[in-house]
């Protein structure tokens, strides 16, 4: 593969997109080469808000009883913990 030059669709400005970036669209299976620079790419993205601002859930751990926010809906079919106890697990 060798780099290619392409047009943003959204501003008209031509970009690189490089060998090492098709091989990765390759890997991930994506049919399409990218439409947009990466410049606009970003803004597109900040634009959506990349799903907007995060909505936090209160629960209650499931190990200390502590209230804590997490950013998920607890369904109550698993248990929820607090950052505390959830990293102490992880070690």
């Amino acid at each position: 593969m060798e780099d290619k030059t392409l047009v943003c669709k959204e501003c008209g400005a031509e970009f690189i997109f490089s060998a090492q970036e098709q091989a990765f669209y390759a890997e991930k299976g994506f049919q399409n080469e990218p439409a947009r620079c990466p410049e606009c790419r970003r803004a597109r993205k900040q634009q959506a808000g990349g799903r907007g601002e995060r909505q936090y859930y209160t629960a209650i751990c499931a190990n200390c009883g502590a209230e804590t926010q997490v950013p998920f809906k607890p369904t109550g079919i698993r248990p929820v913990y607090c950052r505390d106890c959830y990293q102490s697990f992880q070690k």
